[in-house]
C-alpha cells in the first residue's frame, strides 16, 4: 500500500498518486492506537467486570488472556493474507470486525459471550498492527521511515500507558462496558478515513497477481504449528502464576503442546517454499537482534504499565483513575520524544540510539527500587518520565533497523514477527514480574518474621508501645494486645510487599541493561539509502 511522497514532486516508482503520506500515517496510527489500547484498558476494569458479571477475579482475568492469545495467533497469518488478498481490503476487514466485536464486548451479557467477542476482537486486532507498519514502509522512502515510525510508535507505546488511565476513569465514573463501547465511534471514523485516503500500490497489485498465477497457497500446516506454539506459550505465561505453574495439570499440558509444536514447526518452516513464518529472517544477526531487543522492550513496557498502577492501588490506596494518571505524564514525554527520535534516526546509527535508550530505561527501573511507604505521587510521575525518555530511543530505531537488508516482499513477514515479539515480550514481562513478586514476597515475609519473636528486644518494645496506644483509646488489655499483634503482622506483610516490588524493578533493570550489548552488535546501516547495511 503506498502513497505519494509530498516532497518528491511525484509518485515514486510503482505507486499511484494519492494523499499526502503523513495524513495516511496519522489515520493508520489512530486505528493502531485503538487496537493497542485494548491490551491494557481492560486490566484496571477487571474487578468491575468481576462484580458486574458475578464472577471471580480469576475468571475475569481470562478477558485479558483470550485477547492476548488470539492477537498473537492472528499476527502470523496477517502477512500472507495481506499480500494475497490486498492490504487495504484486509486492513478494512480487520478494522470493521474489531470495531463490531468491541461494541459486542461492551454489550456482553455473561462471561462466555464476553470471552467469545474478546477473542474475535483479538484476531481482528492482530491483523491490523503489522499491516499498518507495512503501509508505512511502502508509503515512505527509506530515509524518512524513522519519522513515519514515530507516528506509529506514538500509538504502540503511548496507548498501553493511556489504557489504565482511560480504563480506570471510565470504570470509576461510567461502567466497565465503556472500556469497549468507546471503540465504536473511533472505529467507524478510522474506517471511513482509511477507505477514502489509503490506496493500493501498483507493485502490491502485481505481487498479488503473481501469487495468484503461481498458485501460491497459504501454509495451513505451518500456521497451525506456529499458532499452537504461540497460543500455548501465551497461556503458560499468562496463567502460570495463577495456576501455580507446574503443580497444575493445565500448565503441564499447555507446556507440552507448546514444546511439541515448536519442535515440529522448525523443519516444516525451513523446508517449505512459502512458509507461514520465514525462519530464515531470524537467522540473520540484524533481524534476530532486533527481535530480542523488541522482546525486552515489550516486556518492560507492559510489565511496568501493569505493576505500577497495581502497587499504587494496593499499597498506597490510589483509585484506578489516579493510578492511571501517574503514568500519563510519561506518555506525553514519550509522544514528544517519538517525533524527536524520528528525526534522529536519519542522523545517528540505530544501534547507538537503542543502546542509549536501554541505558535510560535501566536507570529508570533502578530508580524505582527506592520504593518505600513515604513516596508521593510526584515520585511515580517523575520515574515514568524517565521511562518515557528511553522507550522511543529503542522503539523507533529498532523498528526501522529491522527492515534494513530485507527485500520488499519480506516487509510483511518482518512486521508480523516484530509485532509478535512485542506482544510475546509483554506476556513474558508480566509473567516474570508476577512470578518474582509472588515468590520474593513470601521470601521476604519469612525473613522479616524471624525478627518478630519474644526474644527480640525491638519487638518487645514495639509491642508494648502499641498495646499502650490501643489501651489509651479504650481497648481492654486483651483486645489491645490482639490489635497490637495484628498491626505488627500487617506491617510485616506491607514491608514484604514493598521489598518484593523492589525485586521486580531490579529484574526489569537487568533486562534493560542486557539489551545494550545486543544493540551494539547491530550492523551499521546506510542512513540515507536504507536499503541494506552500509559497507
Amino acid at each position: 500500500m503506498a502513497v505519494a511522497e509530498a516532497s518528491d514532486g511525484g509518485a515514486r516508482s510503482g505507486e499511484r498518486r494519492a494523499t499526502n503520506p503523513w495524513l495516511v500515517a496519522i489515520v493508520v496510527a489512530v486505528a493502531v492506537f485503538m487496537e493497542v489500547l485494548d491490551t491494557t484498558i481492560a486490566n484496571v476494569a477487571l474487578r468491575y467486570i468481576s462484580g458486574g458479571l458475578a464472577i471471580s477475579s480469576d475468571e475475569a482475568s481470562w478477558v485479558v488472556t483470550t485477547y492476548l492469545v488470539s492477537n498473537a495467533i492472528a499476527l502470523i497469518a496477517s502477512s500472507f493474507i495481506a499480500q494475497r488478498y490486498g492490504r487495504k481490503r484486509f486492513y478494512l476487514l480487520c478494522l470493521a470486525v474489531f470495531t463490531l466485536s468491541s461494541v459486542l464486548c461492551g454489550l456482553a451479557w455473561d462471561l462466555p459471550s464476553l470471552l467469545v467477542f474478546r477473542m474475535i476482537q483479538g484476531f481482528a486486532g492482530g491483523g491490523m498492527v503489522p499491516v499498518s507498519q507495512s503501509i508505512l514502509t511502502d508509503a515512505f522512502p527509506p530515509h524518512k521511515r524513522g519519522q513515519a515510525f514515530a507516528i506509529f510508535g506514538v500509538a504502540v507505546v503511548v496507548a498501553p500507558v493511556i489504557g489504565p488511565t482511560l480504563g480506570g476513569w471510565l470504570s470509576d465514573n461510567l461502567s466497565w462496558h465503556w472500556c469497549f463501547l468507546i471503540n465504536g465511534p473511533v472505529g467507524i471514523f478510522a474506517f471511513a478515513l482509511v477507505y477514502f485516503l489509503v490506496q493500493e500500490s501498483d507493485d502490491a497489485q502485481k505481487k498479488r497477481d503473481e501469487m495468484r498465477r503461481n498458485g501460491v497457497r497459504f501454509d495451513v500446516i505451518g500456521f497451525g504449528l506456529v499458532a499452537t506454539f504461540l497460543g500455548a506459550l501465551e497461556l503458560v505465561l499468562d496463567r502460570g502464576q495463577t495456576e501455580d505453574w507446574f503443580d497444575s495439570t493445565f500448565i503441564i499440558v499447555a507446556t507440552t503442546i507448546c514444546v511439541v509444536a515448536l519442535i515440529a514447526s522448525i523443519p516444516w518452516l525451513l523446508t517449505k517454499k512459502n512458509p507461514a513464518v520465514d525462519l530464515r529472517l531470524m537467522a540473520t544477526r540484524q533481524f534476530a537482534s532486533c527481535m530480542i531487543v523488541m522482546l525486552a522492550t515489550g516486556a518492560i513496557l507492559i510489565a511496568t504499565t501493569q505493576f505500577v498502577p497495581q502497587v499504587l492501588q494496593e499499597n498506597y490506596g490510589y483509585t484506578a483513575t489516579w493510578a492511571g494518571l501517574a503514568l500519563s505524564p510519561g506518555g506525553l514525554v514519550t509522544m514528544f520524544m517519538m517525533f524527536m527520535v524520528g528525526q534522529l534516526t536519519s542522523i545517528f546509527q540505530p544501534r547507538y540510539l537503542i543502546a542509549i535508550g536501554a541505558g535510560i530505561i535501566a536507570l529508570a527501573m533502578y530508580d524505582m527500587t527506592r520504593l518505600n511507604p513515604d513516596l508521593n505521587f510526584g515520585f511515580f510521575v517523575t520515574s515514568r518520565l524517565y521511562l518515557g525518555l528511553g522507550l522511543p530511543l529503542i522503539f523507533i530505531p529498532i523498528t526501522a533497523a529491522s527492515y534494513y537488508g530485507l527485500r520488499p516482499d519480506q516487509t510483511d513477514q518482518a512486521s508480523a514477527l516484530i509485532n509478535a515479539a512485542r506482544n510475546t515480550g509483554g506476556s513474558i514481562g508480566v509473567s516474570i514480574a508476577s512470578n518474582v513478586l509472588a515468590h520474593r514476597e513470601q521470601w521476604h515475609q519469612s525473613r522479616l518474621v524471624e525478627n518478630v519473636v519474644p526474644s527480640d528486644p525491638s519487638y518487645i518494645e514495639t509491642l508494648r508501645n502499641l498495646q499502650q496506644f490501643f489501651t489509651e483509646r479504650g481497648a481492654n488489655a486483651v483486645d489491645a494486645q490482639n490489635q497490637a499483634m495484628g498491626y505488627i503482622g500487617s506491617q510485616v506483610q506491607e514491608q514484604a510487599s514493598y521489598l518484593a516490588y523492589i525485586d521486580v524493578f531490579h529484574v526489569l533493570a537487568i533486562m534493560a541493561a542486557c539489551a545494550i550489548p545486543l544493540a551494539l552488535i547491530l550492523r551499521k546501516v546506510d542512513l540515507k539509502g536504507g536499503g541494506g547495511p552500509a559497507h
